[in-house]
Formats: C-alpha cells, structure tokens, sequence
C-alpha cells in the first residue's frame, strides 16, 4: 500500500464486491456467448410453413408410405438431439427445426401427421423427402420417375396447403390478420430436380436446360402463395453440391483441376448450383416488383455453408467436411450398396466431427452453423430478422 495514503475499509470491502459482481458478470456473457445458441426472439411470428424436401422433410415421407428410403425411420437417424427416428434425414434437427427455435416456435410437425387434426396454430410443414420443384410427371416423361422416391413435388404440397387453409381461418380478413404473422419457407426446392437426372448421367450441360423450368415452378409457387395471403416468404437457393458425398463418390475424375483446391469439392457441380442460385434471385427480384407488399427474402444456403468447407476446424468438423459420417466406405464414406441405416454400414462417433451425415444431406452441426448465419450472419436478403 502506497505511504500516506488513507483507504477506507468499509469503502475498499465494497470495491471489491463491485469487482466480484463484475468479474460474475463477465463471466456470465462469455459463457453465453461460447455456448453458441440460436437465441429465441419470441413473437415476431406465430407461425411458420414449409414447403420442401429431404433438407426439411421432418415425417411426411416415412408417413405417406414410400418405401425408397425407409431407413430414416430407425437409428441412426435422429439419434444426436431426438434421440430416435422422426423421419428427419439426418442425426438431429435440421435447418427448419432452428429457425422455428429462434423465434420461440415449437418445431414444425409434418402435415400428414395433423392433416385431420389436431389444428395446429403455430405451422406446419408440407416437405417431402426427394420432392422436386416441377411436378413428376415430367420425370415419367423423361423415362426418370422409376427412381423417384415420391411423386409428391411442390404442386401437391401446395394443395396441401389449400386443403389445411380452412381449418385456420375462415374469412379474408381473418386469414390476411393470421398469415401477415407467419412466416412461409418455400424450399430449399429444386435440388432433386437435378439429382434424378445427374443419377443416370445427366451432362451439366442438360442440367443447365432445366433450371428455367425448376426455378420457374419455384417462382409460381411463392407467387400462388402471396396470392393465398404469405406476406412474409424465404426462398432459399442450393447448397455447394460439389461438396456433396455422394457427388464426389459418383463423379469421381483423374483430373485434379476437377476440384476445388481450397475445399476439395467438385467445381463444375458447385458452378452449377450458383447459376441455379443467381437465375432464382433474379426471378424473385421480378417477383418482388410484381409483389411490393411482400417480403420475399432470399437465403443464402450456398454461401452460409462454405466456410464449413474452407476452414472445417474452426468450426469443430475434425472428422472434415467431405466424408459422411454414417455409410458403407469407400473414399467419402459413401456406398450405393450399403448406404447409412443399411447392413454393411455404420454411423461415426460423434456426428458433430463431421458436416455430411450420410452422403446426401449434412449433420445437425452444419444445419446448425448454416442456421447461425442465415438468421444472424447477414445471408438471407433482405433480413431475417429486420
């Protein structure tokens, strides 16, 4: 202590608990801040409806009946946050699960299981594992519908829709009041459009062809719903499919300037989703103007999932970001034969090492970080959360 210098120890015993205080306080904010939460924002809306397919699906497909891809309905999936099956296409909860999650929502049951009650307030969702954008038909046309594993696309979640519309409001005014607090997602859609063709050997060329008419069933839908009273609407693009097991198991090249040297991914597929992506945005900028009452945002899937690909450490994916997590080996851990949930495969440790759950879709870790930056991190334009 300083000479001469007179403290008063009633006055120091109360600097110290201030300090204390302080010290609890700091402590208090950095463990929030580390322990990395989509926090709530209850109130800014009431409900939300989703329209989609296995990036959001959570129980239609196991619950229409289709049998091309039953194993989602038993562990593995679903293990990490349900810690059973729900029809969810990966460990845990998806993107759709956190949005609901950030505005105070319950997660979104799926329309098959409420479709003749109970009503449900506070959103449904209409998403289908392996729907697409345009409507089967088309695929049956082009000699492709054998391999589909619904023949349920965006139109028949539209009339599903429809069909629930009267069981929530009633009059004009009374749907006009309800739907300007809901909060519509309408995709991400348009994924298996490509996919079915790309299967059975598809040239990125053909698939180039498609998107006018993939982004164009998309931009109808959005459109057919504001007509219905969604003022609020998400129209997500794709993500970096590039990036995807079962791309790169599947279109595996000798050529090494195939591939991103940065990531690893397939350039010419992720090439692709961006063309996809920018023919969307622009579409849902004439939307916009034909709409000026509505708040059409676009969400950014592709560019809030890419740094998980760039810097996969910094994000927690030790076990990296290329290779699935659940499946039947070989180089990405993805096996047509012995697929996840399959005899002859078998599911990691610790699926928050790994961004791609089985080949196809990702884990709850990156649906979760991919969440994060559309809801806060300035990727769905205009805001999320204005």
């Amino acid at each position: 202590m300083t000479k001469g210098l007179k403290v008063d120890p009633k006055q120091n015993s109360l600097e110290l608990l201030d300090m204390k205080a302080m010290k609890i306080l700091v402590f208090f904010l950095l463990f929030c801040l580390s322990s990395d939460p989509i926090l709530s924002s209850p109130g800014r809306y009431e409900a939300i409806f989703n329209f989609g397919d296995s990036l959001s699906d959570t129980g239609n497909f196991l619950r229409s009946g289709a049998l091309a891809f039953p194993v989602i309905g038993k562990l593995p999936y679903g293990e990490t946050f349900f810690r059973h099956a729900t029809g969810r296409c990966s460990d845990g909860r998806l993107i759709v699960d956190f949005i609901a999650e950030a505005f105070g929502l319950p997660h979104l049951p799926p329309y098959l299981a409420v479709a003749k009650g109970p009503h449900v307030r506070t959103g449904v969702n209409f998403a289908v594992a392996g729907a697409t954008a345009l409507d089967s038909s088309f695929f049956y046309a082009k000699k492709i519908g054998p391999l589909m594993w619904t023949n349920d696309s965006l139109s028949v979640q539209l009339r599903w829709f429809k069909n629930l519309k009267s069981s929530l409001c009633t009059t004009k005014q009374q749907c006009d009041e309800y739907f300007n607090r809901s909060l519509f997602l309408v995709g991400e859609i348009g994924g298996n459009d490509y996919n079915y063709p790309s299967f059975v050997g598809a040239s990125i060329k053909q698939l180039h062809a498609l998107v006018p008419l993939v982004v164009g069933a998309i931009t109808r839908a959005v459109g057919m719903l504001i007509e219905e009273g969604a003022v609020n609407l998400v129209v997500p693009g794709n993500l970096p499919v590039g990036c995807s097991a079962v791309y790169l198991t599947l279109f595996h090249s000798p050529d090494k300037s195939a591939y991103d040297p940065g990531t690893g991914c397939l350039k010419a597929y992720n090439v692709f989703a961006k063309y996809h992506n920018n023919y969307l945005k622009q579409e849902l900028q004439n939307l916009r103007e034909q709409y000026p009452h509505a708040r059409i945002m676009y969400a950014d899937y592709y560019g809030a999932a890419l740094p998980i690909y760039h810097t996969p450490k910094h994000y927690g994916f030790y076990g990296g970001t290329l290779r699935a997590c659940c499946g039947g080996g070989g180089p990405f851990n993805f096996n047509n034969s012995a697929r996840c949930g399959h005899t002859g495969s078998t599911a990691c440790r610790d699926p928050s090492a790994f961004a791609n759950w089985d080949g196809i879709h990702l884990t709850e870790s990156a649906y979760h970080h991919i969440a994060k930056r559309l809801i806060y991190g300035g990727f769905t334009s205009p805001p999320l959360r204005p």
